[in-house]
């Protein structure tokens, strides 16, 4: 027993404040109302496709990949191989290896939570992370940033996953009519880069972002603009740091 709790001591770093709670959800609240409708929605697309719940929740807990996971739906019904799965993924979600750069610091000083908070970095805990500022409006000072960061990613997660037991339980007695309903993450990470835009100060790596992402759309097609995209946009902001321009 308490070799179990010196591991649980360790992952969890130091006290979780009741502060730090109340604070870390209500910055997560814009993604709860998208991820609880896109969670049902995968639920019910497993349900239709003949997986219960067992299957549904593991993807979410383990996989968590958003439109990814819609993906592996096919790929589950085609029996797609593991070659197959792993290059599709890359494909659909290589792009948050580049969100990770830019956290791989703040990660590191998080000891054991570290490998959940890349594993659970997702496009809507990113662009939160992003725009956090760690206010305590209680004036006493109990906010860590470390703790914000690891219960907005795992209070991202859990609506994420109760959205996907909610859909695989209703998708097992109620058949849905389900088209659209994906469309839902667009419209939530819209919202945030929206708010992001109205909040930052310094707009380059958005401008810069959204020029060369027309570019390849336009040379290379919706298909396979985005890694591209996402490669030369890091590549122009890692040189903007290296002149000094002012990315702050």
């Amino acid at each position: 027993m308490l070799q179990i709790h010196r591991e649980i001591g360790a992952f969890v770093k130091q006290k979780i404040t009741k502060n730090e709670i109340v604070f870390s959800f209500k910055q997560t609240i814009p993604v709860l109302l998208g991820y609880i409708f896109l969670g049902i929605a995968f639920g019910l697309l497993m349900s239709d496709s003949g997986y219960g719940l067992l299957l549904s929740s593991m993807c979410s807990i383990f996989i968590y990949a958003g439109s990814m996971q819609f993906v592996l739906i096919g790929l589950f019904l085609e029996k797609a191989g593991l070659i197959t799965v792993a290059l599709m993924t890359i494909f659909v979600n290589g792009r948050h290896i580049f969100y990770g750069l830019s956290f791989i610091d703040k990660y590191k000083k998080q000891g054991r939570r570290y490998p959940y908070l890349v594993a659970a970095l997702t496009d809507e805990t990113y662009s939160v992370l992003c725009n956090l500022k760690v206010v305590d409006v209680s004036k006493k000072n109990t906010l860590s940033e470390d703790n914000c960061f690891f219960l907005i990613t795992l209070f991202n997660h859990s609506y994420w996953v109760i959205g996907t037991i909610i859909g695989s339980l209703v998708g097992a007695l109620i058949t849905f009519d389900t088209t659209g309903i994906d469309f839902s993450m667009t419209a939530l990470f819209t919202v945030i880069v929206v708010n992001q835009w109205l909040e930052m100060k310094n707009h380059f790596p958005a401008i810069c972002g959204a020029i060369i992402g027309i570019i390849s759309l336009l040379l290379l097609g919706p298909d396979r603009f985005l890694l591209p995209a996402l490669f030369l946009s890091a590549c122009v902001l890692v040189m903007g740091r290296s002149f000094k321009w002012d990315m702050e």
